[in-house]
């Protein structure tokens, strides 16, 4: 069963971001077997969300432990330190029947 990875951040530093940490977490992110789906900013909170600095992420998986692979692997480790003071995450990956 596919999964989805939604992120949820609030970015501080939106240039660092993209081009430090969105730039390498992209190439592990292909190299684990997802895709992204969606990378946008501007995402609109219409409920239980305040900060009005929403970008948001979801990337599609063979498999929830694909996306875990990724999650938990050491090179995406060190990528993570890349968002560390500039993003504040919030991520979930849900197992779902294909959406197509």
């Amino acid at each position: 069963m596919k999964a989805y990875m939604l992120v949820r951040a609030v970015i501080h530093d939106r240039e660092s971001f993209v081009n430090g940490y969105g730039a390498e977490a992209a190439k592990l992110v292909e190299k684990f077997g997802g895709k992204y789906l969606v990378r946008a900013p501007g995402a609109l909170a219409l409920e239980g969300i305040d900060d009005e600095h929403n970008s948001v992420v979801i990337s599609e998986w063979p498999s929830k432990e694909a996306a875990q692979n990724f999650w938990n692997s050491e090179e995406y480790q060190e990528v993570k330190k890349l968002r560390d003071g500039i993003a504040d995450c919030y991520v979930l990956v849900i197992e779902s029947d294909d959406l197509s």
